[in-house]
């Protein structure tokens, strides 16, 4: 029979359904001191002249690191299965996003 005890190192996370839906960004503000990176996740829709941050991470410096390696190892998993992606600066946006132009 199997051993029935819990792994000493497992680690048992949960999540609950609002944080499970997410929240989409498409700008990152990234700021720091000697102590911790602060990066806020902000929505920035065209013809919209005020933004909010949707969501605050703190992080340590140490963290920070972790966070970035884990990014670019992921970014490079994510290239292997799918292309090359592009930086913004290689793609041509339109800035009305494809839908009705805005009038005041």
């Amino acid at each position: 029979m199997p051993d029935q005890h819990p792994v000493a190192n497992q680690l048992n996370i949960e999540i609950s359904e609002e944080v499970a839906e997410g929240t989409y960004a498409n700008l990152a503000i990234i700021t720091h001191s000697h102590a911790e990176f602060v990066i806020d996740f902000v929505n920035v829709m065209p013809g919209t002249p005020k933004s909010k941050v949707k969501s605050r991470i703190i992080l340590t410096p140490q963290h920070a690191k972790r966070f970035m390696r884990a990014i670019h190892e992921n970014v490079e998993k994510y290239e292997a299965v799918n292309g090359t992606v592009k930086d913004l600066e290689e793609i041509q946006l339109p800035m009305n996003f494809g839908g009705p132009t805005a009038q005041a």
